[in-house]
């Protein structure tokens, strides 16, 4: 019998391709000798590297037309038995369609975010799960394999642990937890001010420095926590992916809402702290395959209303989680490790 050959399609964010993972691994489980794919955009290639599911990496930027005219040609030389759309957007769901794919999975009309998407799959899975990262073990489950999710484990590049580690030794840093305040969008987003004094409450009871992580377009939010900070004199971090990995991976806790950098810190067995608002974490929240891991503290207010509409503010439910529960929750996690 022939091995099937597999396109994954998910070319981004973070987040979302982390919470991808326990869906192809159950793929991989299913089909050891099999072909898999998988289709992202460059920025993410580490990160799909680190998971060691798939043969091969393709990259594509969906803004650059000569970009996808490539890649549709190496999809249709390629000749793929079934493709996978785990995105569920336009931009994901024409390339396997264009690129002459004959079998292409995604979700109905109940699951995506774009009118119409689904006109162009050949078969269209309604999910009945929760989870985000269950869901698309139904994709995964459809296209024949046989459980929805597995287990998985993130390898980060050695020269990755040694970058942070001379970094860490450099500012005479041993253990510490890592704070990742962005997060797109800033009604999900705990108030930077919050962090700040977060910070210095974890260095004068636990005595550790906190690592302010943070992204393009967030200074003016780390300045605000830093702001805030006072001398308990943080970290800032602003590096690779790869690098990242490495600082999330070594932290005694992560503390974050619903954003990339909790979703990673998650895969990579580190206990975190997550503050939920308007998204509801049994859809989004930290996601572990089986039984959820008591290394994950949720926090959320009772008065939160699920709702995904972005807005420029947080959340009024976010306001609802005092610095007090938050480091408390941080200590139980720290005081676990000890």
């Amino acid at each position: 019998m022939t091995e099937p050959c597999f396109l994954v399609v998910r070319l981004g964010s973070l987040g979302d391709i982390v919470h991808t993972f326990p869906a192809v691994a159950a793929l991989r489980e299913s089909f050891p000798r099999a072909e898999i794919v998988w289709l992202t955009h460059p920025r993410w290639r580490e990160l799909v590297e680190s998971s060691a599911l798939v043969s091969e990496i393709w990259e594509t930027e969906t803004r650059s037309l000569a970009s996808v005219r490539d890649i549709l040609a190496r999809i249709r030389k390629k000749k793929f038995t079934a493709a996978i759309d785990y995105q569920g957007l336009w931009k994901s769901a024409v390339l396997p369609f264009l690129g002459r794919v004959p079998r292409r999975l995604g979700f109905s009309w109940h699951a995506v975010r774009e009118f119409g998407v689904p006109l162009l799959y050949t078969e269209r899975i309604r999910s009945t799960k929760i989870h985000i990262a269950d869901q698309n073990g139904e994709l995964s489950r459809r296209a024949g394999a046989g459980n929805s999710v597995a287990l998985l484990s993130l390898t980060v590049p050695l020269k990755f642990n040694d970058a942070v580690h001379t970094v860490l030794k450099r500012n005479r840093i041993d253990t510490y937890v890592v704070l990742s305040p962005g997060g797109g969008w800033s009604s999900k987003c705990w108030p930077p001010e919050r962090y700040g004094e977060l910070c210095r409450e974890i260095n004068r009871s636990l005595g550790l420095r906190c690592i302010i992580n943070h992204g393009p377009g967030e200074e003016a939010r780390l300045s605000r926590v830093k702001a805030a900070s006072g001398d308990s004199d943080p970290l800032i971090y602003n590096g690779t992916l790869g690098a990242l990995m490495a600082l999330l991976r070594n932290a005694l806790c992560v503390v974050g809402g619903d954003t990339g950098p909790l979703h990673l810190a998650v895969a990579l067995g580190t206990p975190v702290v997550a503050l939920f608002g308007p998204t509801d974490p049994a859809r989004n929240g930290p996601y572990r395959p089986g039984a959820r891991s008591a290394k994950d503290l949720v926090l959320r207010s009772r008065n939160a209303v699920t709702t995904y509409k972005r807005g420029d503010q947080p959340d009024a439910s976010l306001l609802d989680l005092p610095v007090a529960a938050v480091f408390d929750a941080v200590r139980r996690q720290v005081e676990a490790q000890q």
